[in-house]
């Protein structure tokens, strides 16, 4: 939902909304605003999206603050009486809540600013916390639920592009927000075999369940994976490093249909 700010550490703690209690059971939650000035002026009509991951669907409304917490969340198609709309257009977010994480809002910002700029007429938007912080800037591509993090103003401007093409990047990409952690590096590794291959892949054409990837055309790939230490890592800005554990791909085998 578009909010023109100042956003709290949590905007769910009584510091930023008027009536807080109204939002606290809306899935996902999360607050945007367009770069500069013009994000940070108070609106009647707010922007807001509906986003159906599971589906691919994103919906779009224009209306006041105070009737939010009245739509219906519960599935696509369900609020076409609000003016609710279905976008054919992708959604970008990027993370700038400074009162979250410092390294978010001084990476994110510029970057947001620099799409704005470039794509003037695209749905690019601040957004409150990302999750993944220690990734700053912390990006979601909607309506697929992609996550991406460390990407500069020319590859976060690229990924746009391919969104808008249906193409899946992969530079930066850190999954699906739909799958778990293991199935994030299952769906990439086949992602980023595929396009060393010279493929480009279309958003939705492959489906990942467990350990095994489907692509539509009809191929699967099993995918090995291990758990690895990994050291040096910093969950948020300022904090010091520390060791962690991660999911690798060591291997991926073509799977024979039938």
């Amino acid at each position: 939902m578009e909010h023109h700010g100042p956003w709290s550490r949590d905007i769910l703690d009584g510091g930023t909304l008027a009536h807080t209690e109204c939002f606290r059971d809306i899935p996902g939650f999360t607050l945007i605003r367009k770069p500069g000035r013009a994000g940070r002026k108070p609106k009647r009509l707010r922007n807001v999206y509906l986003v159906f991951a599971e589906h691919n669907i994103v919906e779009h409304l224009e209306i006041p603050e105070a009737m939010v917490p009245n739509l219906d969340f519960s599935g696509p198609g369900r609020n076409v009486e609000h003016g609710a709309t279905t976008l054919d257009a992708p959604v970008l977010l990027t993370c700038t809540h400074a009162k979250r994480d410092q390294c978010c809002a001084l990476k994110g910002r510029p970057i947001v600013a620099d799409l704005q700029q470039r794509f003037p007429d695209g749905h690019i938007w601040e957004c409150s916390h990302a999750k993944g912080h220690r990734f700053a800037p912390a990006m979601l591509l909607y309506p697929w639920g992609f996550s991406f993090g460390r990407l500069n103003n020319e590859a976060a401007a690229e990924l746009y592009r391919y969104a808008c093409k249906g193409l899946l990047f992969y530079p930066g990409n850190r999954g699906r927000t739909t799958l778990d952690a293991q199935e994030q590096v299952v769906e990439l590794a086949v992602v980023d075999a595929l396009q060393e291959a010279g493929e480009q892949i279309a958003m939705d054409a492959l489906s990942t369940a467990g350990t095994r990837v489907r692509h539509r055309d009809g191929r699967q790939w099993e995918v090995r994976l291990e758990r690895i230490e990994v050291e040096g890592v910093v969950s948020s800005c300022g904090d010091a490093p520390k060791q962690g554990k991660a999911w690798v791909a060591t291997q991926i085998e073509p799977v024979a249909a039938g």
